[in-house]
C-alpha cells in the first residue's frame, strides 16, 4: 500500500474537498448575529461550529495527550445556548476550530506515524480510527451548517 496516497486522501476528506463541502466554504461569510439564531427549534449555526470544535479538540487530544481528559457527556461537547454572540466570539471559535483542523491535518502528514497502529493510551483505538472520526463528524454537522444556512437565506448559489 502506497502510504502517501492514503495520507493524501484523508487530508481530502478532512478538508472537505471531494463529497461534501468544507469547512471553509460553510463557515464563509457567517456573521455573528446570524449564527445564533436557531431556525425551527434546531440548533444555531455557531452552537453546531461550538460542537465541532469541542468534539475535534476532544479526539485530537485524545490521540495525542497521554494526559487528555475528556469533558463531560454530552454537556462538555455542547456550549451553552447565547443570543449573545460578538463577531469577536464567533472569529475566535472559528480561528480555534482551523487551528485544531490543521492540527489533526497535521497528526496526517507526519510518516512517523502508523496510523494504523493502536494509539499507545488510547484503549485500542488506532489514529486513523481517529482521524476519520474527526472527518465524519465535522462533515455531518457541516451538512447541517450548510441546511441551518439555506433554510435562513444565507447560502451562496
Amino acid at each position: 500500500m502506497d502510504e502517501t496516497v492514503l495520507r493524501n486522501n484523508l487530508i481530502e476528506l478532512l478538508k472537505g474537498a471531494s463529497a461534501h463541502v468544507g469547512a471553509e466554504r460553510a463557515l464563509e461569510g457567517v456573521k455573528a448575529e446570524l449564527a445564533v439564531v436557531r431556525p425551527s427549534g434546531l440548533h444555531s449555526i455557531w452552537e453546531h461550529l461550538e460542537h465541532m470544535r469541542l468534539a475535534q479538540e476532544d479526539i485530537l487530544r485524545y490521540a495525542t495527550d497521554p494526559n487528555w481528559k475528556s469533558p463531560p457527556w454530552p454537556d462538555g461537547y455542547w456550549p451553552v445556548e447565547t443570543d449573545a454572540l460578538t463577531d469577536e466570539m464567533w472569529a475566535a471559535s472559528v480561528k480555534k476550530f482551523f487551528a485544531d483542523l490543521e492540527e489533526v491535518a497535521a497528526l496526517v502528514e507526519n510518516s512517523g506515524i502508523d496510523l494504523t497502529s493502536v494509539i499507545p493510551h488510547g484503549e485500542g483505538h488506532t489514529y486513523l480510527r481517529e482521524v476519520l472520526l474527526v472527518a465524519d463528524h465535522n462533515s455531518y454537522h457541516l451538512g447541517q451548517i450548510v441546511h441551518i444556512r439555506k433554510t435562513l437565506g444565507d447560502w451562496p448559489e
